[in-house]
């Protein structure tokens, strides 16, 4: 059953919405807490997502890049806005579609399965997953997965982009530099602190699966995969 996410702040519209879609089988998300939209986006791993673009806190541009940076989930905007370049606004933020407000229904569960077909369906693209492997460590850039001895942990965008340049290189040193460029995209400036603060979180990453001092600094140069310590948490 196919999860869809509903960012809308007129309840009526959200629950109107919620209604319709269900009826033809799929699990219905609301969104009330617009401060926090990436909590729900992250607990509930929606397949697609129905975004606003009037909300409050933050625009539906705004919450369509956060996605972007963490999944590659179809995401339609549903607005009031006509304007031309409101769509072309949408698009360029990394939506997929774009409706007007006052929809037809029908309309939307065309453009739902639409997209959902191009993504998981008949249209999808079939190319084999990309799996990285060492020692027992399996990293599922596409999942936002890592696995180590039958323990399984979720990643961000982010955390993956480390790890798979650390696996990649292994067992050289991934550069400070290569690792910036690696998290640097179209929105976000990284820099240093936020290096350092994703090294971190892929550290307690590799904590969840057991692994201790898994990612070894070297000082002055970047940071390497200790597969010692990989062989140490299987055993």
């Amino acid at each position: 059953m196919y999860k869809i996410m509903i960012v809308e702040d007129d309840p009526k519209i959200a629950e109107y919405l919620q209604s319709y879609i269900a009826k033809y089988g799929y699990f219905v998300i609301i969104v009330t807490d617009f401060d926090h939209v990436m909590n729900d986006f992250h607990e509930n791993k929606p397949e697609l997502v129905l975004l606003d673009i009037n909300l409050p806190s933050y625009d539906g541009y705004y919450w369509c890049r956060q996605i972007r940076k963490e999944s590659i989930c179809p995401v339609i905007f549903i607005s009031a806005r006509i304007g031309e370049m409101d769509q072309v606004m949408a698009l360029e933020n990394g939506g997929d579609d774009f409706i007007t407000k006052p929809f037809h229904p029908e309309i939307v569960m065309a453009k739902i399965r639409s997209q959902l077909r191009r993504a998981y369906g008949e249209y999808a693209a079939q190319a084999e997953e990309r799996v990285l492997e060492t020692n027992g460590l399996k990293l599922f850039p596409e999942r936002l997965e890592i696995t180590f001895d039958t323990k399984i942990a979720s990643l961000t965008k982010k955390e993956a982009d480390i790890i798979e340049s650390l696996m990649e290189r292994y067992p050289r040193v991934a550069g400070r530099e290569d690792l910036l460029e690696k998290l640097w995209d179209d929105h976000t400036y990284v820099d240093e602190n936020t290096l350092n603060v994703n090294i971190t979180r892929v550290r307690k990453k590799f904590l969840e699966l057991g692994i201790k001092d898994a990612v070894e600094t070297v000082r002055g140069a970047g940071y390497r995969l200790n597969i010692s310590r990989l062989k140490a948490g299987a055993e």
